[in-house]
């Protein structure tokens, strides 16, 4: 018997509908108004608590959520040219572990964008 992997991401919001869509319109995920189930490609997935003092992301939220992407700067653009305010840092990436960029949702959560190493 095991753990075969990560079934769902719950969270409140102020507007659940209007959340929704934006996932579904700048990050593809979802799949759609109704329907909350989301077919993934294969790959790591990292389950890390972190210390209750974490500067890593905001001191405000509990929760961070990383989505593994396959092009990085192509999904920078499209944030970009949707006026999505992006953060970048060199010290973020690594040969070994991959690029990352972060943005924020509407409702001010943090999320990290990976693209794992090749």
């Amino acid at each position: 018997m095991a753990v075969t992997g990560i079934g769902g991401l719950f969270f409140r919001a102020q507007d659940h509908t209007a959340l929704a869509a934006w996932y579904l319109e700048h990050l593809g995920v979802g799949a759609g108004p109704g329907a909350y189930v989301w077919g993934q490609q294969a790959g790591p997935t990292v389950f890390a608590p972190f210390k209750a003092d974490t500067d890593y992301f905001p001191a405000d939220k509990q929760w961070m959520l990383n989505l593994r992407v396959d092009d990085l700067d192509a999904h920078m653009a499209s944030l970009r040219a949707a006026g999505i305010e992006i953060i970048t840092k060199a010290e973020w990436n690594s040969p070994e572990v991959g690029r990352f960029a972060r943005i924020r949702d509407p409702e001010g959560n943090q999320i990290e964008l990976w693209q794992p190493a090749a």
